[in-house]
Formats: structure tokens, C-alpha cells, sequence
């Protein structure tokens, strides 16, 4: 945990016109200090350069910045900036107007925040074993790409990221960063809700993302366990709920996906020569592809994961590479016809799932207006039951569990 030193309470009063009163507080206090805000506003664009604790108590505290430039600048270890309302950043991407900057320090905290009307939220630069907890982040009211990202990691490892709400930003990214728990987040109506680039171990766990274009993708990374989160309703040409690119020795495990465009997207993964995914006791549910392979993803384990209620459970646009290369045992299918003659819930025979070449909407994407439709529905019966070739398999489950509560 980390360790909050208070030293004493300054009460401080709110906005006026001669001067910074905010800023003139942190350059006077000594480190260790607790600045307690009443209810005012205050004038941003403040730079916390010692260890302090800054608390607005009840949100009602609001830290108004200029719209020129970041609301507050951390650049000391050991700062606490809680309960506040921040405000008003600038527009600028280039620099990274943000309403908290974090700049090569540790051991701090920013928790239980409202920060609003700020192009980027929290910008965390070789940050360090922090926490940053329960803060509420909307971005300005921008089209989605222009939007800045509601968390952005730069090279920070081993910090805690635990229930925080992003609301209508563009994207929460880790990039080169390494160690760190995400947890128990909620993300609305972004671009990523949670999107990783050439990063090693993280956990993330137990996090919400509804409603936008894609959930979690880790890109160029390795290493990392994602556990018990839902993603829900990653719609549009791009919409995607888990996705692996060039991704190697990942655990996808006990996760839903549900209401995607595709559920989970494979793409050259396990990069590694050697290494494998182990994707098990996943829930991939009622999405239009259940999974889609994209160039040559091959030694993948598909262990014990629910497949109910998608118009396609498998889908391989890479026509030259062997899907039945990856490894599927003991999960359920929900068009799985065969039989359990005695009763231990495992399917007599393998689940074999087939490509065929009549699907006539993998190879005219302009046929896709009827996806899911009556039509595709009478083609694809047409097809298996008088094919015009020889249907390729994609998989094989040797072990297809009968029921969905046994997995």
C-alpha cells in the first residue's frame, strides 16, 4: 500500500482574481502536507512539484483550467490528488492536454475524481506503483476519433487501475508498460476501451466495456491474463470483443463476449515460434462471428468455452492457413447434433465444424445486408445439404460437451 503522509490541514480559499491561490498553497506548503479544499472553484493549470495531499472531500471542489494547456501536472512522488472536480483542459494532442498529468514519479494517488470537459483524462508518463482509482472521465464533447484517450500509460509499470468509469473518451492504452492490474473498470461508448501495445505481464480482470467499437486488444504483447470481463455490444464494420494480434503466452479465461460484430479476433497469434494462447471457460455468445482467424494463427487452445447464439461460430478469411491447426476440446456448441448414448455429457462423436464454399457472403461482402437473415439461413442449409464442393474443416472438438452448465 502506499503510504500517505499528512502533516497538517490548510484551508484554502476559492477563486479570486489576484492571482493563483491554488498554486500559491502547493509552493508554500511544506511536502507532506494536506490541502482541504472547500467548495469553490480554483484556478488551474497548477504544477504539484513535492509530495502533498490535495482533497476536495466531496467533488465539490473544482479545479478550472484555462483550456490552453493540462489542469494539473504531477511531477513529484508521493502526491494524493482525491475528490475533485477538474475541468476545462486544453484541445491541443500534440501535447497532451489532460486534466492530470503524471510524470515520472511513484507511489501516487488519484482517486475518486470527477474529471470532465478535458481532452485527455489521466496521461501517465514513466509512472510507477500508483494507484488510480474511482475517478469518472469524459473527454470533450468531440467526434470519436478526435477525441483524446480517457487513460494513457507511457512506459509506467506495477500500478493499480481499479474503478474507474470512462465515459464517451477515446480509448484506454498501455503501451510499453508492464505489471500492471487493470481491474473493475467501466467503459462506455469509446473507440478501445482498453487497448494494449508492445507490453509484458498485466492482469486485467473483472472490467466492464459496453458499447464500444472494440473491447480489449492486445497488440505486440505477450504475457498477460485477462479474466472475468464482460464486453457487450462492440458493434460496426470494425467491432470486435477480444482481440489477439501478434500476441503470444496470453490466458483468456472466464471472460463473455456477447452482442459483438466478432467475438474474438485472431490475427497471427501466438507470434512466438513455440509458445501458445490458452482461451478456456470463455462465454462467446449470440455475436455475429464467434471467432475470426486472420492470417496465420495456428497452436491456439480452445478449452472449455461456451459457443451459443452466433450466426457463425468460426470464420477463416485466410483461405492458405490450417485452422485445424489450433487445438479445441470440451467445448460446447450449441449446433452440435450428435448424441450421448451413455449420459456422461461428452458427445459420442467429434464436433466438426466446415467452411463451405457457398457462403456466398464471405465472398461478396455486399451480400452481407442479409446477414443473419432467412435468406443466409436457407443458402447455408442449401449448401450442406447438396454442396457444389468439397467443404473444408476448420476444426475439430474431440470432446464437445452436450450441455452448457458443464462448462
Amino acid at each position: 500500500m502506499i503510504q500517505k503522509i499528512i502533516a497538517f490541514s490548510i484551508a484554502i480559499s476559492s477563486l479570486s482574481s489576484a492571482g493563483n491561490v491554488l498554486q500559491e498553497a502547493i509552493d508554500n506548503a511544506k511536502p507532506g502536507s494536506r490541502l482541504e479544499l472547500p467548495a469553490g472553484i480554483y484556478r488551474g493549470n497548477i504544477v504539484i512539484d513535492k509530495p502533498l495531499i490535495i482533497d476536495g472531500k466531496d467533488q465539490k471542489a473544482v479545479i478550472e483550467g484555462d483550456g490552453k494547456s493540462t489542469v494539473i501536472t504531477i511531477l513529484s512522488s508521493g502526491v494524493t490528488v482525491k475528490n475533485l472536480t477538474i475541468r476545462n483542459s486544453g484541445e491541443n494532442h500534440d501535447k497532451v492536454d489532460a486534466g492530470i498529468a503524471l510524470k515520472k514519479v511513484t507511489q501516487c494517488i488519484v482517486e475518486n475524481n470527477r474529471i470532465v470537459d478535458c481532452l485527455f483524462g489521466i496521461d501517465m508518463a514513466e509512472v510507477t506503483s500508483s494507484e488510480i482509482n474511482n475517478n469518472y472521465i469524459e473527454s470533450k464533447p468531440f467526434d470519436l476519433g478526435i477525441r483524446g484517450d480517457g487513460v494513457r500509460l507511457w512506459y509506467s509499470n506495477d500500478n493499480h487501475l481499479s474503478g474507474n468509469h470512462l465515459y464517451k473518451s477515446r480509448d484506454f492504452v498501455v503501451w510499453y508498460s508492464h505489471g500492471n492490474l487493470i481491474e473493475k473498470n467501466l467503459g462506455e461508448y469509446g473507440r478501445y476501451s482498453l487497448h494494449f501495445m508492445y507490453t509484458g505481464k498485466n492482469f486485467v480482470r473483472d472490467n466492464v466495456y459496453k458499447h464500444n467499437s472494440v473491447g480489449i486488444f492486445f497488440m505486440y504483447s505477450r504475457d498477460t491474463v485477462a479474466t472475468g470481463n464482460l464486453i457487450q455490444n462492440s458493434l460496426g464494420t470494425t467491432g470486435l470483443g477480444i482481440g489477439l494480434k501478434d500476441a503470444s503466452n496470453f490466458i483468456l479465461k472466464n471472460n463473455t463476449i456477447i452482442y459483438c460484430a466478432r467475438g474474438l479476433y485472431v490475427d497471427r497469434s501466438p507470434y512466438e515460434p513455440g509458445e501458445t494462447n490458452l482461451i478456456e471457460g470463455n462465454r462467446i455468445i449470440y455475436n455475429s462471428e464467434g471467432i475470426h482467424f486472420h492470417s496465420l494463427s495456428l497452436h491456439n487452445r480452445f478449452e472449455n468455452n461456451v459457443f451459443k447464439g452466433n450466426i457463425e461460430n468460426i470464420v477463416n478469411d485466410s483461405y492458405n492457413t490450417k485452422v485445424t491447426e489450433n487445438y479445441f476440446d470440451g467445448n460446447y456448441w450449441d449446433d452440435y447434433e450428435g448424441f450421448d448414448r451413455n449420459g456422461d455429457g461428452i458427445g459420442d462423436s467429434a464436433y466438426n465444424y466446415y467452411a463451405y464454399a457457398d457462403k456466398v457472403w464471405l465472398l461478396n461482402h455486399n451480400v452481407k445486408f442479409f446477414y443473419g437473415s432467412p435468406v443466409i439461413s436457407i443458402l447455408n442449409f442449401l449448401a450442406k445439404l447438396a454442396p457444389f464442393s468439397e467443404p473444408v474443416l476448420l476444426l475439430s472438438d474431440e470432446h464437445p460437451k452436450m450441455y452448457e452448465g458443464q462448462v
